[in-house]
C-alpha cells in the first residue's frame, strides 16, 4: 500500500474531509468519481481487482494534494471485503460513505444460449459484491455512530429490458431492490442509501467496444440525442454522498437523457 499525505488544499463545504471508499476506482466512471470527491474535499478510499491501477489513482489525488490510498479488492470475496473495510477504517480513522462501483457486463447471448457459468460470474460481482460491500460498510458505520451515506451504481437497465443482457440487466434490477431495503434497515442508523442509474456514458472503455455507426445508434437511443458525460455522473454522487442530500434515501437516480422512459 502506499502512504497517504495530507491533504493541502482548500476543504470544499460539500464534502469537508469525509473518508470515502469507491469500489471499482481505477479506470471509467470509477476514476472519475475519485478524481471528483477529492475535489470537493474527500478523503478517497481507492479500491479495485486492479490493484496498480487503484495505486496510480490514489497517487495522481496526492500529487494534487488530496488525500489518498490504492487498495486491491475483489468484491465478489467477501472476506476481502470486510478485511479492505477494516484497512480503511485503520488508516484514515473513519468510513463516513461509499461508493460501489464495480461491476461487470458479459458477452451479448439470449437466454437459451446464456451458460450457468457466465449467469454466476455477473451475480458474484454485480450483486453479491454490492450486498457484500453494503453490509460490511453498514455495519462499520452503524459501530461509529455518526450515519453515513452509501451510492451504489445501478444503470438505466436496472427499470427495463434489453435483449441478449440477461445476466447484466437482471443484477442490476436486484441491485434496486437492495438498495431500497437497505435503506429502510438503516435508516433509524442514519444511514442513508442511494442508487444512481446511468444510461450509457461516453467514456473511452465505450468509444473503444463501439464503431461510430454503433456509437451513433447508442445515441439516438437516448431522447436527448446524446450520450452522457462522466461529470455529469459524478456530480450526482457527489450530491447523494453530502449533507445536501440528507432528505434522500432509497432513491434511484436515473441519469440517462431520458433512456428508461422513451
Amino acid at each position: 500500500m502506499t502512504d497517504t499525505t495530507t491533504l493541502t488544499s482548500a476543504v470544499s463545504p460539500r464534502l469537508g474531509s469525509k473518508v470515502i471508499l469507491v469500489t471499482g476506482g481505477a479506470s471509467g466512471i470509477g476514476l472519475a468519481i475519485c478524481d471528483f470527491l477529492s475535489a470537493e474535499g474527500a478523503q478517497v478510499a481507492v479500491t479495485d481487482l486492479d490493484h496498480a491501477g487503484a495505486e496510480a489513482a490514489a497517487a495522481r489525488i496526492r500529487s494534487r494534494g488530496g488525500r489518498a490510498r490504492g487498495y486491491a479488492l475483489n468484491v465478489a470475496d467477501q472476506q476481502q471485503v470486510e478485511d479492505v473495510t477494516e484497512s480503511v477504517i485503520q488508516d484514515f480513522g473513519s468510513l463516513d460513505g461509499a461508493v460501489n462501483n464495480a461491476g461487470i457486463g458479459a458477452n451479448w447471448a439470449p437466454v437459451a444460449e446464456l451458460t450457468a457459468e457466465t449467469w454466476r460470474r455477473v451475480m458474484s460481482v454485480n450483486l453479491d459484491g454490492v450486498f457484500y460491500c453494503i453490509s460490511a460498510q453498514t455495519r462499520h458505520m452503524r459501530s461509529q455512530g455518526t450515519g453515513g451515506a452509501i451510492v451504489v451504481m445501478a444503470s438505466a437497465l436496472s427499470s427495463v429490458g434489453r435483449a441478449g443482457a440477461a445476466p447484466y440487466v437482471a443484477s442490476k434490477h436486484a441491485v434496486v431492490g437492495l438498495v431500497r431495503s437497505s435503506a429502510l434497515d438503516h435508516a433509524g442508523d442514519g444511514i442513508r442509501v442511494n442508487a444512481v442509474a446511468p444510461g450509457f456514458i461516453d467514456t473511452p472503455l465505450l468509444r473503444n467496444r463501439h464503431d461510430s455507426a454503433s456509437v451513433a445508434n447508442l445515441e439516438a437511443m437516448h431522447p436527448l440525442g446524446r450520450l452522457g458525460k462522466a461529470e455529469e455522473i459524478t456530480s450526482m454522487v457527489a450530491l447523494l454522498l453530502s449533507d445536501e442530500s440528507s432528505f434522500i434515501t432509497g432513491a434511484v437516480m436515473n441519469i440517462d437523457g431520458g433512456y428508461t422512459i422513451r
